[in-house]
């Protein structure tokens, strides 16, 4: 058991203040966080019911960049997102998609009332211990449990240059690779989508500015990050023969997973 002030209950605390960060830069998150690549939804959601649309839960929604794509197939899609700000930068770009306050621990929708939940960018924020159970509760027999991150692929070169010069690692690398699930659902299978992204060098800096971490910087320690994100978006541009204003190919794998409830 953890003590006041101990070293994991002080990580803990940490966590959660990252977590409900992302509300103060709601805008900037929108515009700069890439959405999934289609492949990744075909693999992570189950077939539709017999005479009816698919029922789903964005769960940890965000400002739903996700989302966009699930209404985009025709589904009957709902949101659930804790943060206040999010969810006003939601409701705004989406005014037909409803949106609700909750968590992955505590869900406000009926036992067995959907057939899948997907989770973008976020399971790393949960207690699996209480959130597994609960997305169990609210899923059919034979629902599904879907996980995916966009994670900037290291195996090219500029990228994993990028990459070192960010202090403090990624959300997204974290549980990406193995997430936690558990009883009851099955085994967790894993697939990976190679993709890219256009950027600019603004859009780059953006990007960056929506990184929890980044948003707990003192504002000098933010202010150096962003200028070496800067100066390495330039270089590389100036390496391909493109002008400053133009765009790179930021290279992605999206790290999928998904489990099933017993049916």
């Amino acid at each position: 058991m953890s003590h006041p002030g101990s070293p994991s209950e002080r990580a803990a605390d940490a966590a959660l203040e990252r977590a409900r960060s992302f509300g103060a830069v709601a805008d900037v998150y929108d515009r700069a966080r890439p959405s999934y690549p289609d492949e990744a939804l075909d693999w992570l959601l189950p077939a539709a019911p017999p005479g009816r649309r698919l029922r789903v839960v964005d769960l940890g929604a965000g400002t739903g960049k996700l989302t966009r794509s699930l209404v985009a197939r025709g589904l009957d899609v709902t949101a659930v997102e804790p943060s206040p700000g999010m969810r006003e930068t939601f409701s705004r770009v989406l005014p037909g998609v409803e949106v609700l306050d909750g968590t992955g621990e505590s869900i406000p929708l009926p036992d067995g009332s959907v057939d899948a939940v997907l989770m973008a960018q976020a399971w790393h924020w949960v207690d699996p211990a209480t959130a597994v159970p609960e997305v169990a509760r609210v899923l059919r027999p034979g629902g599904r449990l879907g996980l995916l991150w966009n994670v900037r692929d290291a195996g090219v070169e500029w990228v994993a240059r990028l990459d070192r010069l960010l202090p403090g690692p990624g959300e997204e690398q974290l549980g990406s690779l193995a997430p936690r699930v558990g009883a009851p659902f099955g085994p967790v299978e894993r697939y990976d989508v190679r993709w890219s992204d256009p950027v600019t060098v603004e859009s780059l800096l953006d990007l960056t500015r929506s990184r929890s971490w980044v948003i707990a910087l003192e504002e000098a320690r933010r202010e150096e990050v962003l200028a070496d994100v800067r100066a390495q978006a330039e270089e590389r541009l100036r390496q391909v023969g493109s002008p400053l204003s133009g765009t790179l190919a930021l290279e992605y794998v999206t790290r999928c997973s998904r489990a099933t409830l017993p049916g």
